[in-house]
């Protein structure tokens, strides 16, 4: 053998070993639709033998995706093609809609009554001596998500014996938010650039478009609002429209609708007068007045133009008198008559207004928590039936723990939409590992006493309390143009969570993280185990190492990443960390008890009396409502100085032990993973310490006393 052939052998030898290394590495680009081969022969046999061969009806773009999914698990799943059946009557997977084969028993037809047009079924029964299993929905979106729910079965090893699913969302409307900028930044965004590469659309669809597209329909999320809630003018020129249409071509398949922040100025925006390069002032409007007919005039005209180029448009997101963005206020107008100008627009097409009730105006009440309720509940019942008002889970901002917003109990005749924020603009953004489902559980369990005891904020927001029949729920974005889409490995887990949440609200946490960790890291009882352990008391942790005891807002201002209890330069005094902390001498907390600002008057009876009384105050949000004495005790026998360090030393601890468990499985899971979280987790710990030793020497201060360590 010749040195040159020796060489180019090596040479091939070494290019396969690195290509096969490369195969193996695990970017987290895939998320949780990664069909890996299923380990267990004598599952993966049992599971061959009952969807071979399968059988799809009908041919459009939606049964054309459904088809592709399958062959796409199955060959993952098997390592091989499974056989599709020409005739319905010779598979044993079927999937199909009513009325496209012949041979559907009674009892799925029975049970596809009990369906929503989004609703599926998954039924096995035995037609003939032979074993079948049907998914059925009553449309082809239907199917897409039924086919998903079943290839998750498979992912996370169920039986497949005796399957009698019926599923229904429980809320209509599963949006993300998009907080992304044209310029192709994202505001409290931690994980690249903006998904939408605008420069290029509407010419050239990038593939993760429909990669994007596929991963919310597998959690059956239907509705993404792509730009910035401070929104660009430009968004609803004619060229940007056409580019929207062209994300919108992409996802329609998919069941998900696009919809667009506006801003309320548009009409009279010089953005908007130079980029339709109409330079004629005196053709242009001078106001923006819902109340003026011109205005009103031109929305509907611009409600047709979009229309007739996205036909299917969800409608309009709009943040307006908040944060500076202009609104119906500037002319004395007020948030319904705003909304309703916008609602009549889109009517016509079935669109919505959402409308946030993200307001807090200094003029309106000294305690900023108060604002918005003091602006919306006036306005219940004046709202178009085709509006949302979109409310944040509390009454601030997103902090790492807050009661929830009175809002919700407060306004019975108008549709509501819940806000959750799925990015962490202030839960360590991309660095710390927080599982967010339990933090979400907890407001969804929220009792609000709306309609009397038993009424959760999820019945609020599914309708059940109001007997609402539009319902909607929202979940600011954390995806960007990072390969792992999330920035964080594990802020994937937050992006499925919402998902399934918004599709039903009672599953528990564990339960999901128990879905995603065996779709995405392990199929290994003990793996999953174990990293179950570092997640579903991750954000307790967070909110013990930042703001333990209902503290809130005492974070950097502006970046909101580390700590910042002390003053800072803000011209806003009710921005401050001290604002909200309110710590001296006596004692730490805002008092919002009817001995102070008398926030606990906006929450229904018996909450207000819960909430007003230092010893019935749940002591998570003890210092959210009362300004609480250094040597005041608490239920745990510890004074609150003394509990406050061990909060926050515990969190700190609970981090020291992530990082330990986490080390445990490093030769369990993928390298590239384990890598990629271990060097967020020993980021995070450092954090957790600076957090814990800022805020402590900060408040010793005040307290004058030793801090305590365990």
């Amino acid at each position: 053998m010749t040195v040159s052939l020796r060489n180019l052998i090596s040479f091939t030898l070494l290019w396969l070993i690195l290509l096969c290394s490369s195969l193996q590495a695990d970017d987290g680009h895939e998320l949780w639709l990664k069909y890996n081969k299923i380990a267990d022969t004598t599952k993966a046999a049992l599971y061959k033998q009952a969807v071979h061969p399968f059988y799809i009806s009908g041919s459009n773009p939606n049964v054309n995706i459904i088809r592709q999914e399958l062959v796409k698990a199955f060959n993952g799943f098997f390592a091989k093609d499974i056989a599709r059946a020409s005739d319905p009557t010779c598979a044993r997977l079927i999937v199909t809609k009513p009325g496209d084969v012949n041979i559907l028993p009674s009892v799925v037809t029975q049970k596809l009554d009990m369906c929503t047009s989004e609703g599926f079924i998954i039924i096995s029964t035995t037609i003939r001596d032979s074993d079948k299993i049907f998914i059925c929905s009553k449309t082809d979106i239907g199917l897409l998500y039924g086919t998903f729910h079943f290839i998750r079965l498979l992912q996370i090893g169920k039986s497949l014996e005796s399957l009698n699913i019926i599923q229904n969302p429980k809320i209509q409307y599963r949006l993300l938010n998009h907080w992304n900028n044209l310029d192709g930044s994202v505001e409290r965004g931690y994980a690249g650039q903006s998904l939408w590469k605008w420069d290029e659309l509407p010419e050239k669809l990038d593939p993760r478009y429909t990669e994007y597209a596929r991963a919310n329909a597998s959690i059956g999320i239907n509705g993404t609002v792509l730009n910035n809630v401070n929104a660009d003018p430009s968004i609803l020129t004619t060229p940007y429209l056409k580019k929207v249409a062209a994300l919108a071509d992409v996802f329609r398949p998919f069941g998900i609708k696009v919809f667009l922040s506006i801003n309320f100025s548009t009409p009279i925006s010089d953005t908007f007068k130079n980029k339709t390069n109409d330079k004629s002032d005196d053709e242009h409007l001078t106001t923006s007045d819902p109340l003026n007919p011109q205005v009103r005039q031109w929305w509907k005209e611009k409600a047709d133009e979009i229309y007739s180029i996205i036909p299917d448009f969800g409608g309009f997101l709009v943040k307006a008198n908040s944060e500076g963005m202009p609104g119906p206020q500037d002319y004395d107008r007020t948030h319904a008559q705003g909304a309703n100008m916008l609602a009549e627009a889109l009517a016509p097409f079935g669109g919505v207004v959402m409308w946030r009730a993200f307001v807090y105006r200094a003029d309106v009440d000294p305690d900023r928590a108060k604002r918005a309720y003091k602006e919306f509940v006036p306005l219940d019942g004046k709202f178009h039936n085709n509006v949302f008002v979109q409310i944040k889970n509390g009454p601030i901002d997103f902090q790492p723990r807050e009661p929830v917003h009175p809002l919700f109990a407060a306004m019975p005749r108008t549709p509501l939409m819940l806000e959750l924020q799925i990015t962490q603009e202030y839960l360590g953004h991309s660095t710390h590992l927080v599982y967010l489902a339990p933090q979400w559980k907890e407001y969804l369990q929220f009792d609000t006493y709306a309609k009397g005891k038993d009424s959760p904020l999820s019945a609020v927001i599914d309708g059940s309390v109001y007997e609402r029949k539009m319902t909607g729920i929202a979940g600011v974005s954390n995806i960007g143009d990072d390969r792992n889409w999330c920035g964080h490995f594990f802020a994937q887990a937050n992006w499925y969570a919402f998902g399934r949440l918004a599709w039903d609200h009672q599953l528990n946490a564990d339960k999901i993280a128990d879905e995603w960790v065996r779709m995405s890291l392990s199929q290994d009882n003990a793996v999953v185990s174990t990293v179950k352990k570092i997640m579903l008391n991750s954000w307790e942790a967070c909110v013990n190492y930042m703001t333990p005891l209902g503290l809130h807002h005492i974070m950097q201002e502006g970046f909101h990443y580390g700590p910042q209890p002390g003053l800072s330069q803000s011209a806003r005094k009710d921005w401050t960390s001290v604002y909200y902390h309110r710590a001296d001498s006596t004692g730490l907390g805002f008092d919002r008890s009817s001995s102070g600002s008398n926030a606990v008057a906006q929450y229904p009876s018996p909450l207000r009396e819960r909430f007003n009384s230092l010893e019935t105050c749940p002591e998570k949000y003890l210092l959210w409502f009362h300004h609480v004495n250094w040597d005041y005790h608490l239920s745990t026998g510890r004074t609150l100085w003394e509990e406050l360090c061990w909060r926050y030393h515990s969190g700190v601890d609970y981090v020291d032990g992530m990082l330990r468990t986490w080390m445990s499985l490093k030769n369990h899971i993928d390298k590239e993973i384990y890598q990629h979280v271990y060097e967020k987790v020993l980021q995070q710990q450092k954090d957790a310490r600076i957090w814990r030793d800022t805020c402590l020497n900060y408040f010793q201060k005040f307290s004058r006393k030793e801090i305590i360590t365990h």
